[in-house]
């Protein structure tokens, strides 16, 4: 059997594939990659997570190396006001500086960069976690529509079965319970249709939810991808996500950003000096009497307990932060193995359906079918002939709509976004088998 390579949904360029049918949209890794470019366009939680990034960036540039001077001024009153005046001045005036010791100008710019990469990670993490989202409402919407084809085909498989008891009822070769049968599965069908014709909107308001469409726009049928293989447990698919997974990344930009916070509380400590000039003139004449040069020092050291315990909150959060990041690890690990697990079951039993289950059961319904039919079968083998044919088509789709929404997650767990980040995991799909 032929097997072509897939990209694993979501690549960051969209890649080339055959114009799908006007009425019908095979889910390809290019129809669903390029949704997730609409998808970052159009989402509001996506424009809101940029804003804040924006601030982020923003509030780099806003991080000042010089203080605000400040500037003094008054005016001297005293008994003896003419002969101060005339000696020492009586208005005052002059400029302090506080000066940008200690490296803490340099120390807040860090903290405010620390900061924006989180916003960033954040804001891609949130991304990853959408178009993993929007993927799987993709293939649940594709499953009902697998679903819906069933039943319809299954409706008119009833009609003409009914069509065929009431011409035998007829001619006195059939029983009317027969008839009545048949009659009962044909309501109970045309009534599950509508159930899933109402399961399709819903499936496609929540597709146009994600893409920020009217929720009422109608969708084009929606027709599920062949099996992909399985993904084996592996050290390097672990590796593999312990680089990429966006939430794990997120967690490192919150451990850089609070070892920022502890290097700030650190230079918090040491004293600020600021340095000023003031003058001093006669007021009469504006003659300059005096100048003098200060600097001011303050004195932290009385607080030296309060500013152990800012140092020693900032440092437990740093600490905290790389627990968490080393207990998302190990889940990590565990979440892959799931994944993994899953994949190989979906894609066995989707085989199983479709490759065994479904061919006996399609000659089981043709041999009762031919014998009930002739005179010699009964009717209730017919029915239950067909039940299966529809269960094994139905447990195979689930099973493949099944295996990607894993694999949707596996993306997601993974950080992949690329075309030839496909090759890391060795993935395949089946092609198409032409009809």
């Amino acid at each position: 059997m032929k097997k072509i390579l897939v990209p694993l949904l979501f690549a960051a360029a969209l890649t080339r594939a055959e114009p799908p049918h006007p009425s019908t949209i095979q889910l390809t890794p290019g129809f669903i990659n390029h949704l997730a470019q609409e998808l970052r366009t159009n989402h509001p939680a996506l424009a809101a997570v940029a804003a804040r990034t924006n601030a982020a960036a923003h509030a780099v540039t806003a991080v000042r190396v010089w203080e605000d001077p400040m500037l003094t001024g008054g005016y001297l009153v005293a008994e003896n006001s003419h002969r101060m005046r005339m000696e020492e001045g009586d208005v005052l005036y002059g400029v302090e500086q506080k000066l940008p010791l200690w490296g803490r100008p340099q120390a807040m710019r860090r903290m405010a960069r620390a900061e924006l990469d989180v916003a960033v990670a954040d804001a891609e993490l949130r991304f990853q976690q959408l178009r993993a989202e929007l993927a799987r409402a993709l293939f649940r919407a594709a499953l009902t529509e697998a679903t819906l084809a069933l039943g319809e085909e299954d409706l008119a498989w009833l009609d003409q079965q009914l069509a065929n008891a009431e011409a035998r009822h007829r001619s006195g070769t059939g029983s009317l319970p027969e008839v009545l049968r048949l009659q009962n599965e044909r309501a109970r069908r045309a009534d599950q249709l509508t159930t899933t014709r109402a399961q399709r909107r819903q499936d496609h308001a929540a597709l146009n939810r994600l893409l920020n469409r009217p929720l009422t726009e109608v969708w084009p049928r929606l027709a599920l991808p062949q099996p992909a293989d399985p993904v084996p447990f592996s050290e390097e698919l672990v590796q593999l996500a312990r680089a990429g997974a966006p939430e794990l990344a997120k967690q490192r930009e919150d451990i850089r950003a609070a070892a920022a916070a502890v290097d700030q509380t650190r230079r918090a400590r040491h004293p600020e000096v600021s340095v000023g000039v003031f003058s001093r003139s006669d007021s009469r004449t504006g003659d300059w009497r005096q100048s003098e040069l200060m600097v001011n020092l303050s004195l932290p050291w009385f607080n030296r307990s309060r500013y152990r315990a800012d140092l020693a909150r900032d440092e437990a959060r740093r600490q905290a932060a790389e627990l968490e990041a080393a207990n998302m690890e190990l889940a990590l690990r565990a979440e892959l193995h799931d994944l993994t697990t899953k994949l190989d079951a979906a894609r066995r039993e989707a085989l199983l359906y479709r490759e065994e289950i479904l061919p006996r059961s399609e000659q089981a319904l043709a041999a009762t079918t031919a014998a009930w039919q002739s005179g010699t079968g009964l009717f209730l083998d017919v029915i239950e002939a067909r039940r299966m044919v529809l269960e094994a088509r139905l447990m195979s789709a689930r099973a493949v709509a099944g295996q990607w929404e894993v694999l949707s997650e596996l993306v997601l767990c993974c950080g992949l976004a690329d075309f030839d980040a496909l090759e890391m995991l060795g993935i395949q799909v089946e092609a198409p088998q032409p009809k």
